[in-house]
């Protein structure tokens, strides 16, 4: 789960909020504490279902990681090595965003350390007042409980409804 937060955040962002999950993790081939892989079951507030696999164990390294939205008025999927590319984007009626889809694409040669540079800025025009938080605790504690939400219900091996009640 340590590497799939950076996607559990940009589900929420993308989506919204999500209203329950039912998760599996396993330990499959590594000799370590923690699981390797997991599988989610989500379900939105706005109604939507959704599916997330993760896996720290694929041969020979890792592919990618990818976003894909399908709805009855247009399919998204965002991928590349680091979610850099929007790879798929058509809708039944036309937007003016539509002619700024190339421009959201971005290249890296490395899927580590290069992609939290515009983050970092932003922390740091804040400490100074120039900016507000792009991304605050508040937001990141929506993921947390999401992750804490699939163990929950991956041991368990019930549905976690959120918010969860301690």
């Amino acid at each position: 789960m340590n590497q799939a937060s950076h996607y559990v955040d940009l589900l929420n962002w993308l989506v919204g909020p999500v209203k329950s999950v039912s998760a599996s993790t396993a330990t499959l081939s590594r000799k370590i504490e923690v699981e390797e892989s997991a599988v989610l079951q989500l379900r939105w507030h706005n109604g939507a279902l959704g599916t997330m696999a993760v896996t720290m164990i694929t041969y020979p390294k890792n592919l990618e990681g990818s976003i894909t939205l399908l709805g009855e008025k247009g399919t998204v999927k965002i991928g590349g090595p680091t979610v850099n590319k929007i790879e798929h984007w058509t809708f039944a009626d036309e937007s003016p965003d539509d002619a700024l889809i190339e421009k959201a694409n971005t290249q890296t040669s490395q899927i580590y350390g290069f992609g939290h540079t515009p983050y970092y800025s932003n922390v740091l025009d804040c400490l100074q007042g120039k900016v507000k938080a792009m991304c605050d605790g508040l937001e990141g504690l929506k993921s947390l409980e999401l992750l804490i939400a699939a163990y929950q219900s991956a041991d368990s091996g019930n549905t976690v409804h959120l918010p969860i009640k301690y």
